[in-house]
This record gives structure tokens, C-alpha cells and sequence, in this order.
């Protein structure tokens, strides 16, 4: 296991401070910065499903375009909740389907989300979005493929498939590592929670669970302000079988999901799926050695095992 921990402000985040108009920037951050500009769509093929993709897909014949299913913070059914850090991931060359409509940013085609109100010392509502809603992006994926009518036909790399998801999203991600086609795991400000604590109505998970991890996980938290950060320590501390980290960045909860191009954890995140998916050495700096990315020189912990 390595720990490492450096206390100056993060890049990003003495960007954001000095930013004059942060709407412009965040309307001006759907495309991503990486080499693909992105684009958020919809399909009739996949309906109450959210896609971010590159905008072209020339590059990608041949197989070569990964896959992310996300599960929404909430297991909310708005898919473009978390739009800025989507977009971001869409941009270095990835097709990202999450549950829900468009409810929300520029261009919204659907009712702003109204959620269900939270009752003190009740158990949290059920979600509108399950972990077969966000898997079903995948089979859909993996479907079109196959299609020669389909824009995605002969484009999908079904070596590169991963899930993810924040906060109740990430809960329906750990449901679904156990199946044998994925090849990474991404946990956004989640984990499994005490099962004497109050639980979230229709989602059934268990410390169980993460014995069916078979692909390297990533663990990013909001540090110990961060609601979510005991119980992801707490899967981290007991998963001894399969390569896993346990990230942390002081931001809290809301992780930096609303900061343009998806703040400091979605360049992460692309780092991540960089090196599990396309085996991307630079990438894996981001996390190996002692002078890694996150190890030095910003206010990340990071902890692993299994490298």
C-alpha cells in the first residue's frame, strides 16, 4: 500500500478561483478538453438514457471505442446531472450512457428533477434508476455494435468496458462489477454502508458484494467531510483480492461534478480509464510511484494495494 499527501491547493482548483464568469466556462466545458470534442445525445434505440460521445467517430473503426456505464448521484433519473465530468470523460475518445433524461444544463428536452423529499429517521425513498437501468447501456452498446446500420456499428471495444457512478450511482456500480465483462471499476464519493445504518429503499447492497470484484477498482472521495468517505474507506480496507485505490480530495460530497470539464476528479477519472482501458503508461504516472501525479504537489491522499 502506498500513502501520499501533499497540503498546497490543487491546480484546478486555483483555476477556479480565479475564473470571472463560471457559467460561460461551464457552458463553454461540454465539449471537454480532450481530443474528441464531445456531444450529448439521445437514441430512440435507448430510451431514458443520456449518451456522450465523440462527435466524430471516424477514429474509432475498427473496435476502439470504450465504453462507460454511469450510474447518477442519487440513482437520480436526470443523465445529465453530472454533464461536465460525462462530457470530460467522452472527450479523450469514450462512449459514457447513463440512465435518465435531460433534465438539466443547455439544451434540457425534459422536467428539471423534482426529488422525492428526504424524511428525517426514515429509511431514503427508493431511486427512480436501478443497476440494470445503467447495465442495460452497456448490452445496448454491445448490441449496436453489431449493427452495420448503427453509428456505432463495428466501433465498440468489448475489452474495454467499465462501470461507474456517484454517491447511489456508485452503489448500483459496485452491484455491478461482478459481471465478467468489466474490465474497471470507477466509485465516485460512495461505498457500502453499514447495514445497521439507515439504508436507501430498493437498492440491496452488502460488504458481500466486493468479494465479486474481479477488475481493478478506483475509489474517489470527497476526504472526511465527505458523508460517503468512511464507508469507501471501509470497502477499500477490506478488498485484498483485486488492484484497488482509494483517492481522496478535500472538496466534500459533491466531489467537483459542477466545476468546468468536471474539476480535478474527472481528469482522474480519464487517467484512470486511460491506463485500465487502453493500457496508457503516462496515464498510470497519475497513480504509480513516488513521485506519482497525486502524490505530490497537491492537497490528493492516495492509498493503494495490489500495483
Amino acid at each position: 500500500m502506498l500513502v501520499c499527501f501533499n497540503g498546497s491547493l490543487s491546480a484546478r482548483h486555483q483555476e477556479q478561483a480565479a475564473i470571472p464568469d463560471l457559467e460561460a466556462e461551464l457552458a463553454s466545458s461540454l465539449t471537454g478538453d480532450g481530443p474528441f470534442p464531445a456531444i450529448i445525445d439521445v437514441n430512440p434505440g435507448l430510451p431514458n438514457h443520456v449518451i456522450y460521445r465523440p462527435a466524430n467517430l471516424a477514429a474509432f473503426a475498427g473496435g476502439r471505442l470504450p465504453v462507460l456505464a454511469w450510474g447518477n448521484g442519487g440513482c437520480y433519473d436526470d443523465g445529465t446531472a453530472q454533464r461536465h465530468y460525462l462530457s470530460q470523460i467522452a472527450s479523450y475518445g469514450y462512449l459514457v450512457i447513463a440512465p435518465g433524461l435531460w433534465r438539466s444544463g443547455p439544451g434540457a428536452t425534459s422536467e428539471p428533477l423534482r426529488p422525492e423529499p428526504i424524511i428525517d429517521g426514515k429509511d431514503l425513498p427508493r431511486p427512480p434508476t436501478t443497476a440494470q437501468d445503467v447495465l442495460l447501456g452497456i448490452d445496448w452498446a454491445l448490441a449496436e455494435t453489431e449493427r452495420t446500420d448503427s453509428p456505432f456499428g463495428g466501433l465498440i471495444d468489448r475489452q474495454a468496458l467499465a462501470v461507474g457512478g456517484y454517491s447511489c450511482g456508485g452503489l448500483q456500480a459496485i452491484e455491478l462489477a461482478a459481471d465478467s465483462r468489466i474490465a474497471a471499476v470507477l466509485i465516485n464519493n460512495s461505498g457500502i454502508y453499514d447495514p445497521k445504518g439507515r439504508g436507501i429503499t430498493g437498492i440491496e447492497v452488502s460488504k458481500e458484494m466486493l468479494a465479486d470484484f474481479h477488475s481493478p477498482v478506483l475509489y474517489l472521495t470527497g476526504g472526511p467531510e465527505d458523508g460517503a468517505y468512511p464507508n469507501g474507506l471501509d470497502d477499500f480496507q477490506r478488498v485484498d483480492h483485486v488492484p484497488i485505490i482509494f483517492a481522496e480530495l478535500p472538496v466534500g460530497h459533491g466531489g467537483t461534478f459542477d466545476e468546468p470539464f468536471g474539476g480535478a476528479m474527472a481528469h482522474v477519472a480519464v487517467d484512470w480509464l486511460e491506463w485500465q482501458l487502453r493500457d496508457d503508461k503516462v496515464a498510470a504516472r497519475t497513480f504509480l510511484g513516488e513521485n506519482c501525479r497525486l502524490c505530490t504537489g497537491t492537497d490528493w491522499s492516495i492509498r493503494m494495494k495490489g500495483f
